[in-house]
């Protein structure tokens, strides 16, 4: 029930919203009831046998969000791989950092001409330009998060002699895991940004194209409807990424536990053989 608590702010601010747009009457700004009327009656038209959903959905709404979560999908398997190997080297970051802080000072959508060039117009420039964008926090997140593993656990594998895949997966991943999921939650907000910025320039469909056509021909309801839509879509899979992580720290959190009773219950066994 606490999500809950929030509607009620959100109701009220579409209260006001419909009140002060009627009052001023602005051709930019229309009332929030038009737009959710315009939204209705763009997406939700369509055959009961897709759920109402109209075409709109399918050409539009449902490759955008293919193009933002294969972005970000990319992004988070390359950054986790790479943090692990550079959170475990002792000297490698002190090699690339400088390269990588200067990747990372480049605004993204100013390398939109230069992925254009390489991969064209299409769905391989809109997946480079969110990858460059998003894999920064969960690269730098994961090193940050496997070099603050517990000493503990790093004394006890060493004198268990652990493998080193059993290692990786079992203690170093899930240690890093409260850094990685937070650079995963800020790259996926940056990966719904850079899918409508690319978009904007180098797509024939896409929530970033048509709301770029209906700004142009000036159709106000239908842009904010889009404008609105990537609200939901944000808000939506910010919450999706947040119970998979409550769940999955959850189960960490037990694993951890675990680990430690096993460790101090092995140094007081060894201690009192001595």
């Amino acid at each position: 029930m606490r999500p809950l608590h929030g509607w009620p702010v959100v109701v009220a601010a579409l209260v006001l919203g419909e009140l002060g747009t009627r009052v001023a009457a602005h051709p930019f700004f229309p009332p929030p009831s038009t737009v959710l009327g315009t939204a209705a009656q763009l997406w939700l038209t369509g055959p009961p046998t897709r759920a109402f959903l109209a075409d709109p959905v399918f050409d539009d709404v449902l490759p955008s969000l293919a193009r933002a979560l294969g972005g970000w999908g990319i992004a988070a398997v390359l950054g986790v791989a790479c943090g692990v190997l550079l959170g475990r080297s002792r000297t490698a970051l002190d090699y690339v950092g400088p390269l990588f802080a200067f990747a990372r000072a480049i605004p993204p959508p100013t390398l939109i001409p230069v992925f254009l060039v390489l991969f064209g117009i299409g769905t391989r420039m809109q997946l480079a330009t969110i990858v460059f964008a998003t894999v920064w926090p969960i690269l730098l997140n994961t090193v940050d998060g496997v070099r603050s593993l517990d000493r503990v656990q790093v004394d006890t594998a060493r004198s268990l002699r652990t493998p080193r895949a059993w290692w990786l997966g079992m203690v170093v991943l899930p240690a890093a895991l409260p850094k990685i999921f937070a650079g995963l939650r800020l790259s996926l907000s940056l990966a719904v940004i850079l899918m409508v910025v690319s978009e904007l320039v180098g797509a024939a469909n896409g929530i970033g194209y048509e709301l770029l056509l209906a700004q142009r021909q000036f159709d106000f309801p239908l842009m904010w409807a889009w404008i609105g839509l990537l609200g939901v879509l944000g808000y939506g899979l910010n919450a999706l990424l947040l119970a998979v992580e409550r769940r999955a720290l959850h189960w960490t959190a037990l694993h951890t536990t675990a680990q430690r009773s096993t460790a101090q219950h092995g140094t007081a066994q060894h201690g009192t053989r001595r």
